[in-house]
């Protein structure tokens, strides 16, 4: 079971894994041993709450392919297990991520002071521009 919050959680059955050969340096090893992991999981198919079907499939990330699924490949260490690790920790602050919601933003509007502030700068800015004119 996958904790992503208090009241949310993932079944292990629902996340598929695959293990094979990572490509870059690593001697001999890298033809022999699958050491990169790829995570797999369908978020239509999943148990996760509609909010977080509905906002994981509107996220713009290139890990998320538009059948649904979540695909990600980790492959930065010579392990297996550290490479399952860190596709298990992306995976769920990707969760994380789609469940944020921003505070909404509270309208304001500018103070007097500010807004003479503004108008004096403003004033000035013309005054010397008007200083640059030559006499006709």
């Amino acid at each position: 079971m996958i904790e992503i919050s208090q009241r949310v959680s993932i079944p292990d059955h629902e996340i598929e894994w695959q293990f094979i050969r990572s490509a870059g340096a690593g001697g001999q090893n890298v033809n022999k041993v699958a050491t990169a992991a790829q995570l797999i999981f369908d978020i239509r198919a999943s148990s996760l709450p509609e909010f977080y079907k509905n906002r994981l499939l509107k996220l713009a990330d290139h890990r998320i392919t538009q059948s649904g699924k979540i695909i990600i490949k980790s492959q930065q260490t010579r392990s297996q297990l550290q490479n399952r690790e860190l596709a298990l920790e992306q995976f769920v602050e990707l969760i994380k991520r789609a469940g944020y919601t921003q505070k909404r933003r509270l309208a304001t509007r500018p103070t007097r002071a500010s807004k003479e502030r503004r108008l004096t700068s403003k004033k000035q800015r013309g005054e010397k521009k008007a200083m640059r004119k030559g006499p006709l």
